[in-house]
């Protein structure tokens, strides 16, 4: 299992997450909406292996058609949990920041939890 920095539970405790107004509430559902699918969770766990990929390679590694795979990076990019670069007529797609791996770090350690 990874090591991950781990966030003190008294820190946690003394967090305002009491106290989220409704829209902030509502996003924050809906990324979680987006996490709750287990081909955007393989999808985020390969580019969390790589630096960047493209869609043929990404397409490739989870044994899905690139439409497939475009449909869900749209979703995710949206999310703010990937981004893109391109170059000529490829994209390259990587996580958007440490918080995805830290997201995924931190789920993974509560489901592996026995």
């Amino acid at each position: 299992m990874c090591e991950v920095h781990h966030i003190h539970p008294e820190k946690i405790k003394n967090c305002t997450l009491h106290k989220l107004d409704d829209d902030t509430s509502l996003e924050l559902a809906d990324l979680f909406k987006v996490l709750g699918d287990k081909t955007r969770i393989k999808l985020l766990s390969l580019l969390a292996a790589e630096d960047e990929l493209c869609v043929c390679d990404i397409a490739e590694s989870l044994q899905m058609g690139q439409s497939a795979i475009s449909h869900q990076l749209r979703v995710l990019r949206a999310a703010r949990l990937v981004k893109f670069r391109k170059a000529g007529k490829e994209a390259f797609y990587s996580l958007d920041d440490d918080h995805v791996l830290i997201l995924m770090h931190m789920g993974l350690d509560h489901v592996s939890e026995r």
